[in-house]
């Protein structure tokens, strides 16, 4: 907020943080996913923008409230992404209204006298190839139907590093291309509009570390297995979407190299790396997952009931925690206590009426 961002929220929840931070609620934009109309009708309450990505909810947002700008999420159909998962802009995906789905849009936005103020896409997430963002040009001929645009959202996706002599994305690169096409077309369209990206991930996923204590080492008749005290319920981005995370043992960091499977302890297969090289390492010792500062803690859960660990933010040389590690009592916190029932129902059962 400091630096003059904005924040791009997909939950009412979010959206409460975000003004719980400090940002102001024109500097956040709601870009929910099948959620109720309740839900996009709270958001609008609260001031921030709407971004609405299907013809339901446009429909009926639009007849209630005409005079809250919206922002229409398009999907381009262009295939994007390190994964299937985080590809959200192909011809099947549950995100956006199809491109070819204009006069739908047109005709509601018609009769109902809604204001658009923006048009956004995305098209995924880990995108490899810059030229990917030909789909920019989808994004503008259909902003052309749009007579009083404020913005331009062309989303996120942007590359970052996940092991050594990985690509990421050339942001001057992107910069000079596209802003030579954006301010092109601003002239055709007769105004000057805001260009808006979401670079969340790019900004913080390299910013973050996870470290987890190593349990055992086991030798097996092909395979030595170094169990962390961690799991998928702490970091699931390798198991959900087959992502590579740098480890490192900082305990032995000079150490010979070795060949290592990095496992958790949870009960079902939660595998981190497979044969990967890794200074020699032995129980006890502290490994160092690289990338862990976006879509890590917070995709963390209580499953096994485990607790979610500690967060500590270094900041200008000094470690200090902000947020402690769980408790049993955090555990219990929700859950309902209902053995008093089950005693009146047995006691109902041996004195009946």
């Amino acid at each position: 907020n400091s630096l003059g961002s904005g924040l791009d929220t997909v939950s009412i929840q979010e959206v409460q943080l975000g003004l719980q931070a400090g940002f102001k609620p024109s500097d956040i934009i709601f870009t929910p996913n099948g959620v109720s109309l309740e839900e996009l009708e709270t958001a609008a309450a609260l001031g921030v923008r709407i971004n609405i990505d299907n013809l339901s909810l446009l429909e009926q947002f639009g007849n209630k409230h005409p005079e809250v700008p919206v922002c229409i999420r398009i999907n381009p159909h262009v295939m994007a992404g390190g994964n299937a998962n985080i590809s959200v802009g192909h011809i099947d995906s549950k995100f956006g209204i199809s491109i070819h789905q204009i006069p739908h849009i047109l005709r509601i936005t018609a009769l109902t006298k809604m204001n658009i103020n923006g048009i956004h896409m995305h098209t995924g997430s880990d995108i490899l190839d810059i030229e990917v963002l030909y789909a920019s040009e989808i994004l503008f001929e259909t902003a052309k139907n749009f007579k009083n645009l404020d913005f331009i959202d062309f989303g996120s996706g942007f590359k970052v590093p996940y092991k050594e002599g990985d690509i990421e994305t050339n942001i001057e690169e992107l910069g000079d291309k596209l802003s030579k096409r954006f301010n092109d077309f601003c002239k055709q369209y007769g105004k000057q509009l805001t260009l808006a990206f979401e670079p969340g991930k790019f900004l913080v996923s390299e910013a973050g570390h996870f470290l987890a204590k190593v349990n055992v080492v086991k030798q097996t008749t092909s395979t030595v297995f170094a169990s962390i005290d961690s799991g998928f319920n702490h970091l699931i981005r390798p198991m959900l979407y087959g992502s590579t995370h740098g480890i490192s043992n900082i305990s032995n960091p000079s150490g010979r190299e070795r060949f290592y499977s990095v496992v958790g302890y949870i009960c079902e297969t939660d595998t981190f790396a497979t044969n990967r090289k890794i200074a020699e390492i032995t129980e006890g010792d502290i490994l160092c997952f690289k990338n862990a500062g976006a879509y890590c803690f917070t995709m963390a859960s209580n499953y096994n009931s485990r607790f979610r660990p500690a967060e500590v933010l270094c900041y200008k040389g000094e470690a200090h925690l902000i947020r402690a590690t769980e408790t049993m009592e955090d555990i219990l916190r929700n859950k309902i206590d209902v053995k008093d029932l089950f005693t009146q129902e047995v006691a109902t059962v041996l004195q009946p009426n």
